[in-house]
């Protein structure tokens, strides 16, 4: 079937999404084309308003359309308590908990030197220059576990050290409804080793 070019394109743009394969990216172009043209209009403007009107907070990383993202600006939450995460979806991940009141640092990314990613291709420098400010009492670090997260956190650790800062790393093992049985041993060592009194 020869597809018209409009299409074409639409479906290879939807497909360049992340998790969107070329059969996805398809049944979503024909789901857009059986809206009305109101509806294209509003998401073509939401695309382009997100793209032009959304920007790093100058504090922590978080997206924002202010100077200041709603966390920083919030006077309730703790200022000395900073959780540093890989990324904005992680930063969503512990908000939603409802269960963390601090601020947040968001690193963009991951050590990853086998793909020419360093320290600084994250935001590396201002979280330093926040700790040269002081009054930071605790950076929790919140990245992946295996051996990029790994090597990030430590590299946190040592950017830390000649403060007076307490550097904790959120627990790992195994999840909730999770068999033993079915655990690797990666898993089962670091919930072995971040047990916890009952």
């Amino acid at each position: 079937m020869i597809v018209p070019a409009p299409l074409e394109k639409l479906i290879g743009l939807l497909a360049r999404l992340p998790g969107v394969g070329e059969k996805t990216a398809t049944r979503l172009a024909f789901f857009i084309l059986r809206q009305d043209l109101a509806y294209s209009k509003e998401l073509a403007e939401a695309l382009v308003a997100a793209k032009t009107r959304i920007k790093d907070c100058e504090q922590c990383h978080n997206m924002t359309e202010e100077t200041l993202c709603s966390i920083c600006s919030d006077t309730r939450r703790k200022e000395d308590v900073v959780c540093v995460v890989e990324g904005v979806p992680d930063l969503m991940a512990i908000e939603s908990t409802g269960e963390f009141r601090g601020q947040y640092h968001v690193l963009h990314g991951v050590l990853a030197p086998l793909r020419g990613i360093g320290p600084s291709d994250l935001k590396m420098a201002s979280l330093s220059r926040r700790l040269e400010m002081g009054g930071i009492r605790e950076l929790i670090v919140a990245t992946s576990v295996g051996v990029e997260g790994e090597a990030t956190a430590l590299y946190v650790k040592r950017l830390a050290t000649p403060y007076d800062v307490q550097v904790t790393r959120i627990a790992s093992g195994i999840p909730m409804g999770g068999d033993l049985e079915y655990m690797d041993q990666v898993t089962l060592s670091r919930a072995l080793a971040g047990r916890r009194e009952l």
